[in-house]
């Protein structure tokens, strides 16, 4: 890495922070009252309000609410996300390597028009930028310039609830466990098709039709897979014997014209039903998801299934409100390489930091036990150390990364035990539009890994700071 550029990096941390540190006063600067937060979905966020001057509390205000007619809710609304991320990895993917540390950049921005109280339209456009990585970029790191999103909302009904999408678009549902925006990763998942939301009383209903895109380094060449269709609906609601309380419901295919296991390579239609069952609030929040898969891989039939839970209680009133959280997690992996039958679940287009930031393992083949306590020593400041433990759910089956690639085939190996992670993350909330985070994981390799190959322990330290208008 050059000193030039070493230089330009740091140019460009000190103006995001300055900036940070201007938006965190705005207490200071308004009279009306504190704006909402930011979404991971962008264009969920909704502006309209500041038609009212009154209510306007964020220095940025004036740009995201542009009227661009004297006709009632005809306004632009301007936002983006800009991220410099610095990684050190030692024996990556368990190989004996000395330490790589590089340079990740992340730049968003989108416009969103709105054409009275039915029509709107809406871009997105990212720049994501890596420099110094030994072997060069993983596939989720680079993409010089291209168009995230772009599509038009129609909506529809007397009350105007229901949205028809078409184009280019985020689609997330849930805790994001099989449906996400990949927002951890420098270059986020979009899809090109059509989505219809409809909104019936408390409950919503999600369907949709599309492509995952792909994923191009260059400008403006990113374009959808032609290989992979996607569909499903999504049905999410409150849960009425709790407080607080919801349930979602929903069925989801998935068709690839070419997909790898351990058991080999074959066309796969597979189809996904679940449901997941949550809680927000204290003392106890909860989030428990059970799913079921089947279809064709090849000649076969498939026969998968997950279950996902993260627990939580929160001591509201003692120092430093501690939530004593764990996560336990089970994905299957396949009964026998030599059987058509496949049991290897699929985790579709999950989250990209899914056990961690260091993004080593993923969902498919594993059981996991994730304690962990968050802790808030001051506002604004969250410190969560952590200890995750992964197993091989089937012995016959190999280890995988969380798209599904096959990491390391089962090799003959009886061990279940993969290793452990202990982590310490550190999160700092500057006003609404700074956020500053390290991470510290150490992998510690067990015996299957020794049994498959190189079984170095590894190390990862993130650390970041982002800026969101």
């Amino acid at each position: 890495m050059s000193a030039r550029h070493l230089e330009d990096v740091g140019k460009l941390l000190l103006r995001i922070l300055v900036a940070g540190l201007v938006a965190s006063a705005e207490s200071a600067w308004a009279q009306g009252p504190s704006a909402p937060p930011y979404q991971i979905v962008r264009h969920d966020e909704d502006y309209a309000y500041l038609s009212d001057s009154a209510r306007r509390s964020d220095p940025l205000d004036p740009i995201k609410y542009i009227p661009v007619s004297s006709r009632p809710g005809w306004y632009l609304s301007l936002g983006g996300e800009l991220r410099e991320r610095f990684e050190l990895f030692k024996n990556t993917d368990w190989t004996p390597a000395p330490a790589d540390g590089f340079l990740l950049q992340k730049y968003m921005l989108s416009a969103d028009l709105h054409l009275g109280p039915r029509v709107r339209t809406f871009a997105n456009f990212k720049s994501g930028l890596q420099d110094g990585r030994r072997g060069g970029p993983r596939p989720t790191d680079e993409d010089h310039l291209d168009v995230h999103e772009a599509f038009v909302d129609i909506r529809v009904g007397e009350a105007k609830r229901s949205i028809v999408r078409a184009g280019r678009q985020e689609i997330a549902f849930g805790s994001q466990r099989l449906v996400a925006v990949r927002a951890g990763p420098n270059v986020r998942q979009s899809f090109d098709g059509v989505s219809v939301d409809v909104a019936a009383g408390s409950w919503r209903l999600a369907a949709f039709g599309a492509r995952p895109v792909r994923t191009d380094v260059g400008a403006f060449d990113d374009d959808p897979d032609h290989t992979r269709t996607f569909w499903g609906v999504y049905a999410t609601g409150p849960l009425r014997l709790f407080a607080h309380a919801g349930i979602d419901v929903y069925y989801l295919g998935l068709d690839r014209k070419q997909a790898h296991f351990d058991q080999g390579t074959a066309a796969e239609l597979r189809e996904t039903v679940g449901t997941r069952l949550w809680r927000r609030g204290e003392p106890w929040d909860y989030n428990f998801e059970v799913v079921y898969q089947w279809g064709r891989f090849g000649t076969g039939p498939i026969r998968a299934w997950t279950f996902a839970s993260d627990t939580g209680f929160t001591l509201g009133e003692a120092a430093w409100r501690p939530r004593f959280g764990v996560k336990a997690d089970v994905t299957s992996g396949d009964r026998d390489p030599g059987a058509p039958t496949l049991q290897s679940f699929n985790p579709l287009f999950p989250k990209g930091a899914y056990f961690g930031e260091n993004q080593l393992i993923g969902p498919v083949n594993h059981m996991d036990r994730h304690p962990s306590v968050d802790l808030h020593p001051m506002k604004g400041v969250t410190v969560t150390p952590s200890w995750d433990i992964f197993w091989r759910e089937s012995l016959q089956d190999g280890l995988y990364g969380v798209p599904g690639n096959l990491l390391r085939p089962a090799g003959g190996s009886r061990s279940r035990f993969v290793g452990s992670q202990p982590a310490m993350m550190v999160a700092v909330a500057i006003g609404r539009h700074v956020s500053i985070a390290a991470d510290w994981e150490y992998f510690i390799a067990g015996p299957f890994l020794r049994d498959t190959g190189p079984a170095k322990n590894v190390t990862y330290v993130g650390s970041w700071i982002g800026y969101v208008f």
